[in-house]
């Protein structure tokens, strides 16, 4: 019976297109970043960080970013991975070029490299599409993999071609290196996370978005109305490609520590961001959360379900996982399409009405 619009009166413009138009929503979303940002640091563990809050944040930007390219502007893409590869090697590159500036801003421009390199990648979205610019993205990302295992210099001509973080600070705390601690990483990556979730949806919402969804429906009658299909396509490019490449700077600088392109960004972890936006739900910013929060919590109840409790083998509990992984694709794209988001909106909207069966 809380769940009501009852007595929630809009009187402006603003307020009738606000993101959360019910007070309770609003409520909630204060609530939840009150405690993300003030309780759950004094409480989290290195194995919760580890397993859990951290890669959970920075799969959450990188589902963002392929969200934005594949659900709101239906550019297909398969090269995630790599251009997660084209931020983590970006990042590396200048944290050891200029030790002196802040991580912080090194993510940033990482991103801004990987926008760089993305919309090149996106050139062939204006004359291709469908089944063929998704094999075009994926050629982009067994390219990106070789160039990077190819050239030392990406590698500052290490022996063993990995590449690994330098320890960095910010106001005199560690959150990069061995020496960082479990609350660091998570707050670091806790802030990109909601600043771009923030962006992400004042894009989306905005006339860009629009263009992007106007694309998305189809592209030529989009065109007949005055939207430019160059400007609007490398334009979904550029943003998704920099959300990406924060995500991949911040995998490597903050969350892996050392990396090696081919294990750390391969063909797998593009399909992994993928299956997060296929479950999570095209063209919604909260499936991008819910996908991103799904696929990193599903492999640490079966690790320890099926492992830690029942005593299985682990390389039998790894291939279950990818069992239930592919029958839950199946089922969410025959019975539900629009993924989890679609299951909220659902039942946000039968608690509006309950009990009232209309």
């Amino acid at each position: 019976m809380l769940y009501r619009e009852a007595g929630q009166f809009k009187t402006s413009y603003r307020a009738d297109n606000q993101t959360f138009p019910i007070r309770i929503d609003r409520i909630g979303y204060f609530v939840l970043l009150a405690v993300a940002f003030l309780v759950v640091p004094f409480f989290v563990t290195d194995y919760m960080a580890n397993a859990v809050l951290v890669p959970f944040l920075i799969y959450a930007i990188a589902a963002l970013g392929l969200n934005i390219l594949t659900g709101y502007c239906g550019q297909v893409s398969l090269g995630t991975g790599g251009f997660m590869a084209v931020g983590a090697y970006a990042v590396y590159k200048l944290m050891t070029t200029f030790p002196e500036v802040n991580l912080a801003i090194h993510v940033l421009l990482a991103g801004g490299i990987t926008a760089l390199v993305g919309t090149a990648f996106g050139l062939p979205s204006l004359r291709i599409k469908g089944f063929y610019l998704a094999v075009a993205t994926l050629a982009a990302q067994f390219f990106l993999v070789w160039l990077f295992n190819k050239v030392p210099w990406f590698y500052n001509y290490s022996a063993s071609g990995m590449i690994t973080a330098p320890e960095r600070t910010l106001f005199g705390v560690s959150i990069a290196g061995p020496a960082t601690a479990a609350w660091a990483k998570y707050l670091f990556c806790l802030v990109f996370t909601v600043g771009l979730a923030w962006l992400a949806r004042n894009l989306t919402r905005g006339a860009t978005g629009r263009k992007w969804m106007a694309i998305r429906d189809m592209d030529i009658a989009a065109e007949i109305i005055g939207v430019n299909p160059l400007r609007a396509k490398l334009s979904a490019f550029a943003v998704s490609s920099f959300f990406i490449g924060v995500a991949g700077a911040l995998f490597f600088a903050v969350y892996l520590g050392a990396a090696e392109v081919g294990e750390a960004f391969g063909i797998n972890k593009s399909f992994l961001v993928l299956f997060m936006v296929i479950i999570g739900g095209l063209g919604s910013i909260f499936g991008s959360f819910a996908g991103a929060a799904f696929l990193v919590v599903l492999p640490v109840v079966l690790k320890n379900v099926l492992v830690g409790q029942l005593g299985w083998p682990t390389d039998l509990a790894a291939h279950i996982e990818l069992m239930i992984v592919g029958a839950l694709i199946v089922t969410f794209l025959i019975l539900e399409p629009h993924g989890l988001a679609q299951l909220w909106r659902v039942t946000k909207e039968k608690l509006r009405l309950w009990p009232f069966p209309h």
